[in-house]
């Protein structure tokens, strides 16, 4: 299965958190900062994450480890 036939899941903070290797508080400051996906509200209490957007995320960090274009 190509990447583009996967099918997107939202995923909880906790995931979130533990596939980025950041902590809560420097995710949200990212989003703050036009440097992080955004969750999506699905009721008053919950938000979650699009799976495809944070790999897309994690691929584009992982090419400035290099020195490419380190942006975090």
């Amino acid at each position: 299965m190509t990447p583009a036939e996967r099918p997107d899941r939202l995923i909880k903070l906790d995931e979130v958190c533990r596939r980025a290797g950041l902590g809560k508080t420097m995710i949200y400051g990212l989003i703050k900062q036009g440097r992080f996906p955004a969750p999506y509200k699905i009721s008053p209490y919950a938000a979650r994450w699009s799976e495809l957007e944070l790999s897309a995320w994690i691929d584009d960090v992982k090419d400035g480890f290099e020195g490419k274009k380190r942006k975090v």
